[in-house]
């Protein structure tokens, strides 16, 4: 038997990886550097002879099958683009030339971390990608709902996910960074420190995809049919504000409707209430590429737009759902590479691995190269040429000819004339090095600039984002590594979040805080005011005050809300006259936190049924601590009693009067809505003290 174990150990030791070894290629060649591209020169082009990069690159795009290895949980829809204004004398892109194109897109929203079984509201990354469908072929925008990245070389991109990844040894934790191999890499990576500040902010966690921003992240180039270059980077601006949950809030909606963001996306364009962007563009000119202090090659830092405004060029609107989730949601195709004439690339060597890696994918996950063949991906440009066969290929091709030149097919299909892509001829020269540039160095400042330019409230929830993700890891090593990094983006940030997870806080300063900022950057400077998709709840029960429902139904209803009466049971309930009100739902089947607002309406026995009603209770309780609007009236204003503030603070005094967020009313007046509705507008009560709210 101790003869069976040991030739068993032996079978298993041939396998095993030795980490104690050096890191080699797959076909044992020691590899020196795995953190840099071969480049031409430090700032040049990534060179496709880097055999490193493209196997290690390659293995990572085949590890999952058959869902995507990130942004495997999305969700999407079909709409259109319309420029305001011609531009043609920045681009040859024939869909940005002028108001009168309009250009049909698919957008897929997704989150990056976990598989396509996880939950909506996890605290990641928002995907973001658009798939035009121009006169010209297909250009796929392909970005996320953050300005910036982790990393700034691709190469890097596989360490990243598999930090991120649920760890190997036990596939735990789903769909979460807030573990040791994450905090491990971020810890000894300092380029990721401005990418974890938005990360642990409330970027990472939007209300919905109609609420959400998104970012090219690279920086592109405009070429203009004479061939000038203007580099660019790419904005989509909600018009309904960018708005965002509460970390409990959203950790709760996992369990509760972890569709939650899809749900409200699909919803929204059945009723009608099509999600509209704004996409706006930051332009530099060639002559002012080192203008900055800053490297605009560098995906993990944004151009402040109080240096280069943001120029509104267009808008996008989603107007209809999929007929079906898997032929186009799940099989749609993105790829950085997909451009048409007007735009091209840098020398970002994210973006040079990105454009590799995207096609890579594409042909292990959809089964070969004939994935563009797909409804979903098919262009509504004309495809002619020599590429036959391959796995689901749907075209049935005539003719004797496959190649160019030739004479038997009439020399077709020949290269084109005009109309064709031309990329921008930029000088390269450099010898092939394995180096990042010096003008990549700076890890901290920017990350310094982002909490400089949040709101009192924003920062709060930063630090207990930190808190809570490094509270996770078991690793105290990994913990005071990480504060370490936030010591040299301001001192008081570290030691705020090294006070609420056990280690040292730093005694001296790392690096001074330089006190630049940004507003833009801070969702509290963020469109307010719009009702519409917002979801109300109204708590009611036998005796309810049917005026007061009808009246705060219909005014914030015309203002675009969703408003749904629960109760304790599906059905009806009576109101005080005795006439029935339908009920939308029993408030047992959901939960506070999948609406944006709650009213409590009057009528004696409704407002004692609701009082003696835990459920009912813990409704209105979680929404205030989650800093929602609350509306009671009447004889409603006794479930306020439960709330932790001085006893009578709630209580009507004639009139309308607003505390700490609460509309209180002896009547449902127009005065009482509309002032409800002008703080459902306003998203949450930011200032309103819950640390007193019981869980």
């Amino acid at each position: 038997m101790d003869d069976a174990r040991t030739e068993k150990d032996r079978r298993l030791d041939s396998v095993r990886t030795d980490s104690a070894q050096p890191l080699t290629t797959e076909t044992g060649v020691r590899v020196g550097d795995t953190d840099n591209s071969l480049r031409a020169g430090a700032r040049g082009p990534t060179l496709l002879e880097d055999f490193h990069a493209r196997e290690k690159i390659t293995h990572f795009d085949h590890e999952r099958i058959p869902e995507r290895v990130v942004h495997a949980r999305g969700a999407g829809a079909y709409g259109r683009f319309q420029p305001y204004e011609g531009l043609s004398d920045l681009t040859a892109a024939h869909f940005l030339s002028g108001p009168d194109v309009t250009t049909p897109v698919f957008v897929r929203f997704s989150t990056v971390a976990g598989s396509r079984g996880s939950a909506d509201t996890v605290r990641d990354v928002r995907g973001f990608a658009v798939k035009f469908y121009t006169e010209q072929g297909n250009y796929d925008l392909v970005g996320n709902n953050m300005p910036v990245f982790f990393i700034q070389d691709g190469i890097k991109f596989p360490d990243f996910v598999h930090a991120v990844k649920p760890e190997p040894h036990n596939e735990i934790p789903q769909a979460q960074s807030a573990h040791d191999t994450l905090w491990d890499f971020v810890g000894l990576q300092p380029e990721t420190t401005h990418m974890m500040m938005w990360l642990m902010s409330d970027r990472a966690i939007p209300r919905s995809y109609r609420t959400m921003q998104g970012f090219g992240v690279h920086t592109f180039r405009f070429v203009s049919a004479e061939g000038r270059g203007t580099f660019v980077k790419f904005h989509w601006k909600p018009l309904l504000g960018t708005h965002s949950l509460v970390w409990d809030e959203a950790q709760r909606i996992q369990g509760k409707d972890p569709d939650f963001n899809r749900r409200d996306l699909w919803e929204a364009i059945e009723r009608g209430q099509y999600p509209e962007w704004e996409l706006g563009v930051q332009l530099v000119a060639e002559e002012d590429e080192h203008a900055f202090d800053f490297d605009l090659l560098d995906a993990t830092k944004i151009i402040p737009e109080e240096e280069v405004p943001v120029r509104p060029i267009g808008k996008m609107v989603l107007d209809r759902n999929p007929d079906n989730f898997f032929a186009e949601t799940e099989q749609v195709a993105f790829h950085t590479a997909n451009v048409v004439p007007g735009i091209d690339f840098t020398n970002d060597p994210l973006l040079q691995a990105r454009n590799f890696s995207y096609l890579d994918t594409q042909l292990l996950r959809l089964g070969g190269s004939n994935f563009q063949q797909i409804p979903v991906n098919r262009p509504v440009a004309p495809v002619s040429n020599n590429q036959r066969d391959g796995f689901a290929q749907h075209r049935v091709h005539r003719g004797q000819t496959s190649y160019y030149p030739n004479s038997l097919g009439g020399g077709c299909p020949a290269p084109a004339d005009e109309g064709v892509y031309r990329h921008y001829a930029e000088k390269v020269e450099g010898g092939k090095i394995r180096v990042r540039s010096e003008s990549f160095a700076d890890h901290y400042s920017q990350a310094t600039l982002f909490y400089n330019s949040l709101a009192d409230w924003e920062r709060e929830h930063l630090v207990a984002g930190f808190r809570f993700e490094l509270g996770k890891c078991e690793e105290l090593a990994v913990r005071q590594r990480v504060v370490a990094n936030l010591n040299h983006v301001d001192h008081e940030l570290s030691a705020r979040v090294a006070e609420g997870i056990g280690v040292e806080p730093p005694e001296t300063e790392g690096t001074p805080n330089h006190g630049r900022s940004s507003p833009a950057v801070s969702m509290a400077n963020t469109a307010f005011g719009s009702l519409t998709g917002r979801q109300i709840a109204v708590l009611v029960a036998d005796g309810v005050d049917a005026a007061a429902v009808h009246a705060f139904r219909d005014g914030l209803v015309s203002e675009g809300a969703v408003v749904e009466l629960l109760a304790a049971t599906d059905g009806a309930v009576r109101a005080g006259a005795g006439d029935p009100v339908t009920v939308d739902r029993a408030y047992t089947t959901v939960s506070s936190v999948l609406y944006d607002a709650v009213v409590v309406p009057g009528g004696p026995s409704s407002a004692e049924s609701l009082e003696q009603d835990g459920v009912a209770v813990h409704f209105v309780l979680e929404a205030y601590k989650h800093h929602k609007a609350v509306a009671a009236v009447g004889e409603g204003t006794r479930l306020l009693a439960s709330l932790p503030v001085p006893e009578g603070t709630f209580a009507p005094a004639g009139g309308t009067r607003t505390e700490l967020g609460v509309v209180v009313s002896e009547t449902a007046g127009d005065d009482c809505v509309a002032e409800f509705a002008r703080l459902v507008g306003g998203h949450r009560i930011w200032d309103r003290p819950t640390a007193a709210v019981p869980a």
